[in-house]
């Protein structure tokens, strides 16, 4: 069964057995907003161990916490035991729990009001921290004291924004404020936490007023000050109307539609060079922003403890995104290795944002997605006419010049100069001959007395 089948199945065993239990959280939150949750929690007055007696495919996933994960054939769902928690000492997770009969209990030591809603099987919502008001007045707002619920889980710092973004909620005057004179705390939350927060800002809609509010709150100086060196970096009007690199970035951010990861990471990090690169000759120029903008997201994402293979497609997206500016100009061998880079989807879709985020020129874009379109893949990854060892057979010798010769070989391959491993083989010998016989060899020695 699905999650939510799942779910509503323990709801009616913990029920049936003496219990109370209802969904607890962001599904909730979002079944009342008309929304398709994406995990569903239910909260219990049973015990773990009582859990797991009646659910026997369970297993603790959070034994000090009272966190229990029952589990199907193909979904999972968290249950957790009514709790009042202990002291934060790291920031992260109380020093202990106290496991309550009360439901409300529970609530109040959760984090934003709209998270803070329960329904029972029926459908009967139960509010005890005003949720339901904060819904339909599509606010963000801590449970409480709002310096007292940052303090304990300084994620919560990040979560707010990310909420207010996804959801389009302001975030209540209070909360922001505790956010603002508290925004530093969010440096001693470790880098994969910030990490996963901050992606899904930039993928889970509102990009560009998540990046905004971090700004105002201080969190973007914090995590990411390359991105914060963006703002008030003028560029020339001629090409950027829109103003400044910190404008133009927001105004992709805001172009972004369902992107994955590494899309998005590329919209905020594809001009990240500038701000280092920017002088004023004849006019504002960034001379090697390109190279200094795929330094920089190298340690950004290193920083962020992202994948080798994530860091790899953002530094590529950052590296390539002024090359469409040349399309109409590239030889075919150059164009067809342009196209054929690995998820060129996510070039074409930067290139996109970021000519609609300036002059809004699309001249580029669209000869690219028309040649990709156009030409066949057995024309854009043709087999190899020569390999490494067709060249030792000729007789040349192993080394770095065969690294040369074969992009020689592909290229003209791919401009259409020669179509066949004949034609290869001769124009590798007429380009890298062989070296001639040394002079004086053994067959014009002297004769010995």
């Amino acid at each position: 069964m699905d999650s939510e089948a799942l779910a509503r199945s323990v709801i009616e065993r913990l029920h049936s057995a003496g219990h109370q239990a209802y969904l607890v959280g962001g599904c909730v939150r979002d079944l009342l907003l008309g929304r398709r949750p994406k995990d569903w929690d239910v909260a219990t007055d049973a015990r773990p161990d009582r859990i797991m007696d009646l659910f026997p495919n369970s297993g603790r996933v959070g034994a000090h916490f009272g966190v229990v994960l029952v589990r199907d054939f193909v979904s999972q769902v968290e249950v957790a035991t009514f709790r009042s928690d202990q002291e934060y000492d790291d920031g992260r997770r109380p020093t202990g729990v106290h496991f309550e009969t009360d439901p409300r209990q529970d609530v109040c030591r959760r984090d934003f009001t709209i998270n803070g809603l329960m329904m029972d099987a029926a459908g009967r919502v139960l509010d005890f921290v005003g949720g339901r008001a904060d819904l339909a007045n599509r606010t963000v707002r801590a449970i409480g004291r709002p310096q007292e619920r940052f303090r304990e889980d300084h994620l919560r710092l990040l979560r707010a924004i990310r909420f207010a973004a996804r959801l389009d909620f302001e975030i209540e005057p209070a909360t922001f404020d505790a956010i603002r004179r508290n925004h530093a705390l969010i440096l001693k939350v470790s880098a994969e936490r910030i990490r996963d927060e901050l992606e899904r800002i930039l993928t889970e809609g509102g990009a560009r007023r998540g990046f905004e509010m971090l700004d105002a709150s201080g969190m973007l100086a914090d995590l990411l000050p390359e991105v914060a060196a963006m703002k008030g970096v003028e560029q020339p009007p001629e090409f950027h109307p829109e103003g400044d690199v910190w404008i133009h970035t927001l105004l992709l951010l805001e172009g972004l539609r369902n992107p994955s990861p590494t899309l998005a990471w590329g919209a905020l990090l594809h001009d990240v060079g500038k701000p280092p690169t920017f002088r004023v000759a004849e006019r504002i120029r960034f001379d090697g922003h390109v190279e200094e903008g795929v330094r920089l997201t190298q340690g950004i994402l290193s920083r962020l403890r992202c994948s080798r293979e994530e860091i790899d497609q953002v530094e590529a997206l950052v590296g390539n995104h002024m090359r469409f500016k040349d399309v109409h100009h590239m030889k075919d061998s150059t164009l067809k290795k342009f196209l054929r880079m690995p998820d060129f989807e996510e070039h074409l879709e930067l290139h996109r944002l970021d000519c609609l985020a300036s002059n809004g020129n699309l001249e580029n874009y669209e000869l690219a997605r028309q040649k990709l379109q156009e030409i066949p893949d057995e024309r854009l990854r043709p087999p190899r006419l020569l390999t490494g060892d067709d060249l030792i057979a000729e007789g040349y010798e192993p080394g770095p010049r065969f690294t040369q010769i074969l992009i020689a070989v592909e290229d003209a391959q791919l401009d259409g100069r020669i179509g066949s491993s004949a034609e290869a083989m001769e124009l590798v010998r007429e380009t890298f001959p062989l070296s001639a016989p040394c002079e004086g060899g053994d067959s014009e020695r002297e004769p010995g007395p």
